[in-house]
């Protein structure tokens, strides 16, 4: 079968090192809402059924990896990880080196916006291609087929030691400087339920240092949280001095791992 482009369902199989048994599953992991919506009559359906579950297939083997990865690690520090390398950022760059943006089926509007380029639906739709092997071929393709493609970022959260968490470091922080602890407040949330974006305020003595933006309160939390450490970045790395501070490695791994590259 030929793609809007002309490129075959081959070539993306090729691409991304997976054979489907059932390639109507990878036709619709492709279909963006604006395709579908003006191919109704056709009754085809949309990626978004997909990518709900791909996020959740996703995470699982994600957390799972890192679980067994990091033993000694505590849940704020693996949530940190966690919340980088399934970022909307970190899955967007993935598709990229997929170029699964020249596969997908969009509408000609989209089409005219630089749909294929848009990093919100390229990571919706790698979420959708990750929930398309796992329906075709279970847990262990899909499982094969993340940590293959996640490498890189794998291996560079591998080569960083005693990551902290940054809301541990940042309460830390706040607590030494002036006895208190940050607040946080969901200020929005847009998007439907499988699929919601919360945005959250941090806020010290009722003074804003910093906002955060994710798929679950906790992911926002923890941006808002890098966030407010980028700010105070100097009078943070004089708190966190190795000598002063033990082992916690400080704000450079946190940058290096929460923060987008």
């Amino acid at each position: 079968m030929l793609l809007q482009n002309g490129k075959s369902l081959s070539l993306i199989q090729k691409k991304i090192g997976y054979f489907f048994n059932n390639e109507d599953l990878l036709i619709n992991a492709l279909v963006h809402t604006s395709f579908a919506h003006e191919q109704k009559n056709t009754g085809i359906a949309h990626n978004e059924r997909l990518e709900f579950l791909g996020d959740a297939v996703l995470n699982l083997i994600i957390c799972h990896y890192l679980m067994n990865k990091y033993p000694d690690y505590k849940d704020g520090q693996l949530s940190a990880i966690k919340s980088y390398l399934v970022s909307e950022h970190a899955l967007a760059k993935i598709a990229e080196e997929l170029e699964l943006g020249l596969y997908l089926f969009l509408g000609k509007g989209e089409e005219k916006n630089q749909g294929r380029s848009k990093s919100s639906l390229l990571a919706d739709s790698l979420e959708a291609l990750i929930a398309a092997v796992y329906l075709d071929g279970g847990l262990e393709p899909a499982r094969l087929f993340v940590i293959n493609q996640f490498k890189d970022q794998l291996d560079k959260t591998h080569a960083q030691k005693h990551v902290p968490d940054s809301k541990g470091l940042l309460q830390q922080y706040t607590q030494a400087k002036c006895n208190c602890l940050p607040e946080y407040e969901v200020i929005a949330q847009e998007g439907p339920a499988h699929k919601r974006t919360f945005e959250v305020k941090l806020t010290v003595k009722d003074e804003v240092w910093g906002y955060g933006r994710g798929k679950s309160k906790k992911e926002a939390e923890i941006k808002a949280a890098s966030s407010a450490l980028e700010k105070e970045h100097e009078a943070i790395e004089e708190f966190i001095r190795p000598e002063k501070s033990g082992s916690n490695k400080g704000l450079s791994h946190i940058k290096s791992i929460v923060e987008h590259p």
